[in-house]
């Protein structure tokens, strides 16, 4: 583990849709990185106003009527057992529309508003925070919830302009910004298929009964998908930290469920890394995969 004094300076911004994303993707990588001195910020973009009871301790009288101020709590509660700090973007959760096709979204969700008008408060962000490295989601918004799709394109909007004076000029004048260039842009690879494989086969070896089976006999390799992970960042001591920020989220996140079905000294053998697609690097990273997203700065 680095220094804390080696990590002084580097900030690091994840961007996420909703509460409790940040829990379940790359909450160790950052919990490690808190540890070591680098100023973490989690960006929500949205409130999770939209979000199911996915607990069933939690679907109590009330708790649906109260599930905005609930899931603030709760992202508060992770938020401090991560040790990062948290702003909101304020959009509307979008929810996730069912049918074939389809219904539209309403109108003022999150996922409906014009890209420059969503990405100006997370330029406004990225150009007072002042990260070198940024993580979000792929353009399929790592699974296609319209919110974690909007999420991508505005990390990558306000990634190429929060360094360019002459776009969001409004954001620098009053708020009495410069404009500042983050270094590195990344996306989650929480659930790849060789991550999943090496769990599900640890698991058999072990003659324990794999989650996974059924979801790896129906895996669809792409094309597309090879080369995509670039970054493993070793951070298993920090996955009981990632568990219990998770279980904060308790409208969300049933403790007894399949998020905990791998023991954990199995992910600790199998996999003990969060994984990340290096998207956009303005400075020399060298040979990859790399093991650091602060690798070269």
């Amino acid at each position: 583990m680095a220094a804390v004094d080696e990590r002084h300076g580097l900030r690091l911004m994840a961007i996420h849709a909703h509460p409790d994303d940040e829990s379940s993707k790359g909450a160790a990588t950052m919990a490690r990185y808190v540890s070591e001195g680098v100023d973490v910020l989690v960006v929500t973009c949205t409130g999770g106003e939209e979000g199911s009871i996915l607990n069933p301790a939690m679907d109590t009288p009330g708790v649906a009527e109260r599930i905005a101020e609930i899931r603030r709590e709760e992202m508060d509660n992770a938020r401090r057992i991560l040790g990062v700090r948290q702003e909101w973007l304020g959009f509307r959760d979008s929810g996730l529309p069912e049918g074939d096709p389809p219904p539209p979204l309403p109108p003022g969700r999150f996922a409906t508003i014009d890209l420059a008008e969503a990405s100006r408060p997370l330029v406004r962000l990225i150009r007072t925070f002042r990260p070198q490295v940024i993580t979000t989601y792929d353009e399929a918004g790592g699974y296609p919830h319209p919110d974690h799709i909007m999420t991508h394109r505005i990390s990558v909007e306000a990634f190429e302009a929060a360094g360019d004076p002459a776009r969001y000029p409004e954001v620098g004048t009053e708020a009495g910004l410069d404009a500042w260039q983050p270094l590195k842009l990344y996306y989650h690879l929480s659930f790849h298929k060789e991550r999943i494989l090496a769990l599900h086969e640890t698991m058999l070896a072990r003659g324990l009964e794999s989650p996974y089976g059924e979801r790896l006999s129906e895996w669809i390799d792409h094309a597309e998908d090879a080369g995509r992970l670039t970054t493993r960042v070793p951070c298993a001591d920090w996955f009981e930290t990632r568990d219990q920020a998770l279980i904060a989220h308790a409208t969300q996140i049933d403790p007894t469920g399949w998020w905990f079905r791998i023991p954990m000294d199995i992910q600790r053998e199998a996999w003990p890394t969060e994984d990340y697609q290096l998207a956009r690097s303005l400075i020399e990273v060298g040979q990859l995969p790399e093991d650091d997203l602060f690798n070269g700065i």
